[in-house]
Parts: C-alpha cells; sequence; structure tokens
C-alpha cells in the first residue's frame, strides 16, 4: 500500500485526493509523480482489495482512476463491492488497455474511461472534468 502526497505535502492547485488502483507499479509511479505536480494528492493499491483497505483507512477520495484486470480483486469486482458499501459517491475513470474501453466503462458504469498507453495530458483533462 502507498500513501503519496505530493512535494512538501502542498495541496496546490485542485488540492484533491485521487485512489489509483492499478498493479503495474510504474503506472503508479508515473501517475503519481505526474498528478501530483498538478496538485492532487495520490493513494494507490496494487489491486482492488488493496483498494477496499484504503478507503476503510483514508477514506473517500474524489476520484477512482482504475485498472480492470488485476490480481486478488480486479476491478470489475472492486467497482461491485465499492458500490455495494458506498453508492456512486465518488467517480471512478477506467484505465484500460482493451480494445474498447468505452465498453470497460459501461460495464460498471463509470463516469470516464482512458485507454492505454495513455497520454497524461488526456488522463489529466479527464480528471479535471469530473472534478467535484
Amino acid at each position: 500500500m502507498r500513501d503519496l502526497v505530493g512535494a512538501g505535502g502542498l495541496m496546490a492547485g485542485p488540492g484533491k485526493t485521487l485512489l489509483v488502483v492499478e498493479d503495474d507499479p510504474d503506472i503508479v509511479y508515473a501517475l503519481a509523480a505526474f498528478l501530483e505536480t498538478e496538485g492532487y494528492t495520490v493513494r494507490s493499491g496494487m489491486n482492488g482489495l488493496e483498494a477496499l483497505d484504503i478507503l476503510g483507512l483514508h477514506g473517500m477520495p474524489n476520484l477512482i482512476l482504475l485498472d480492470m484486470k488485476m490480481p486478488v480483486m480486479d476491478g470489475w469486482k472492486f467497482s461491485e463491492e465499492f458500490r455495494a458499501r458506498y453508492g456512486n459517491r465518488v467517480p471512478i475513470v477506467v484505465m484500460t488497455a482493451a480494445g474498447d474501453p468505452a465498453k470497460r466503462a459501461r460495464e460498471i458504469d463509470a463516469a470516464g474511461w482512458v485507454g492505454k498507453p495513455f497520454d497524461v495530458e488526456h488522463l489529466l483533462s479527464v480528471v479535471r472534468s469530473l472534478e467535484l
């Protein structure tokens, strides 16, 4: 489990918390580094079960970035369990290498999607479009 806070703990920019649920540590590191420079606090879990534990420890983020294919608990099961526990309080953005990322997003009623490999600027625009 990682708890990644922006440089110096500053909450410049949007000052929102994002939960990245992704099993590839390189993607997590790159996303956290980029999003923290944009003023976000980033927490991450390597699978859905770990992400649920993080929610129990740290509370609700403003947005969840969710990989679909992960060990232990995949994105489909995570979204089902998350919604059973918390409803639709937090938008979910699917991150997937699937040929049809929009279909994956529809399968879990996600607020948005980003195909992998992704452009970080595009990811940032999706995140900003969903800010509450």
